[in-house]
């Protein structure tokens, strides 16, 4: 067996140590429920940008700019979940 002298390590290698502290219970907890309540959140308004784009399309009110707005919306939603789903 071979002894590693960690004052002067070998050539071309580096050293790096590091020390975690362990996520107790309670903490893995308290970040599941943050992660989980953040990602509804972020939902919710997604879903509410959605549809309030789709209804100003839909709008017989709706000025061809306001229409334009949410087309360019929806465009862009569409592109970024075709992104998220490829990972590129």
């Amino acid at each position: 067996m071979s002894t590693l002298d960690l004052n002067n390590p070998p050539p071309d290698h580096d050293l790096s140590v590091t020390l975690d502290r362990a996520e107790t219970s309670g903490e893995r907890k308290v970040r599941l429920f943050k992660d989980v309540v953040l990602f509804l959140v972020s939902l919710c308004f997604v879903i509410l940008i959605a549809w309030l784009c789709v209804r100003a399309l839909l709008s017989a009110t709706s000025s061809p700019e306001e229409k334009k707005w949410a087309m360019s919306i929806l465009s862009a939603s569409a592109g970024g979940l075709v992104g998220y789903m490829v990972k590129r």
